[in-house]
């Protein structure tokens, strides 16, 4: 059997932007995959390519064995797409908007009703409230149910968790666990680097090419330089001056941090902390850490250009 979905040297320019070039990738049956970047990275096209929505300008992908240009129908059939933005009626109350989608492919809610009653009785006290009424996380939660209610064997989910309360994500994450035990291959993209923790595998991507396919935990595992959070006062002073500093690789933005790496790693920490000290850096400190997934989408970003 081949894999659920298969992505070989797709390529996809749009006049002069070069969208996606030189993606390759599989996704498994009950695989949560995530595509992770930042907006403008692609995600989005590949996604409306691999849902028979656009076409590719060079290569090929297959979804549950077919091709997503020569059998776009049938694939239309056994997929669920989850797009960006909420897309369902708003003005169709939510029962409505889960019939309707469940005539579509010519089934019922109560037929696939074992798929989506852990969704479901979340949503049920709201069924008869028009869609467009319902909060950020209950729209993605109904969005998420119409995707399913005829028991696909594939889901795309385009930035599913964008703009909502992290409750909601959190209660999101959960579900997708569940339903890839289930045996559905999902594909899921986001901007958020924490989310990207709870995929088995991802794909890192930016400008349209992927950086690194892996699992989360085996990326970190490729950080190999030393990392340090510093930060002092005047983060901005602190920042500039990081950034003068001869010996600096890489100096970063992270929250109430500045995520420092050095050449020469931890050679140079002590002219480092000379360097600072004319500089009079008040509440200065400067502690080694583990680095997380967002620093190696940083570092791989750093070597790619």
């Amino acid at each position: 059997m081949p894999a659920p979905i298969i992505v070989q040297d797709i390529h996809k320019k749009f006049g002069t932007v070069q969208a996606l070039q030189n993606i390759s990738f599989t996704v498994n049956e009950g695989e949560l995959f995530g595509l992770i970047g930042p907006d403008g990275a692609g995600k989005s096209t590949l996604f409306r390519i691999l849902t028979t929505l656009l076409l590719a300008d060079k290569g090929q992908a297959s979804v549950t064995g077919l091709d997503v240009v020569k059998d776009y129908k049938a694939i239309r059939r056994v997929v669920g797409y989850m797009p960006g933005r909420f897309s369902l009626y708003q003005d169709l109350t939510v029962a409505e908007n889960l019939h309707f989608f469940a005539t579509i492919f010519n089934t019922t809610v109560e037929a696939n009703y074992e798929l989506i009653e852990e969704i479901y009785v979340q949503i049920e006290p709201f069924k008869k409230r028009p869609a467009g009424k319902l909060s950020g996380g209950m729209k993605q939660k109904l969005a998420l149910c119409c995707a399913l209610v005829h028991k696909p064997a594939v889901l795309f989910l385009d930035e599913p968790t964008t703009g909502v309360d992290p409750v909601s994500r959190k209660e999101f994450w959960e579900m997708l666990q569940r339903l890839r035990k289930k045996g559905i291959a999902i594909l899921v993209s986001t901007p958020y680097m924490d989310e990207a923790m709870l995929c088995d595998r991802v794909a890192l991507i930016q400008n349209g090419e992927l950086l690194n396919i892996n699992p989360p935990q085996a990326i970190i595992r490729q950080f190999s330089k030393p990392l340090w959070a510093v930060r002092a006062k005047e983060m901005y002073r602190l920042i500039q001056d990081l950034r003068a500093f001869e010996d600096t690789d890489s100096c970063y933005a992270f929250g109430e941090h500045l995520h420092l790496t050095l050449k020469h790693g931890r050679e140079r920490v002590d002219q480092l902390q000379a360097y600072l000290q004319p500089k009079q850096h008040e509440q200065f400190s400067m502690e080694p850490i583990e680095a997380g997934i967002e620093d190696c989408f940083m570092e791989l970003m750093k070597s790619h250009r």
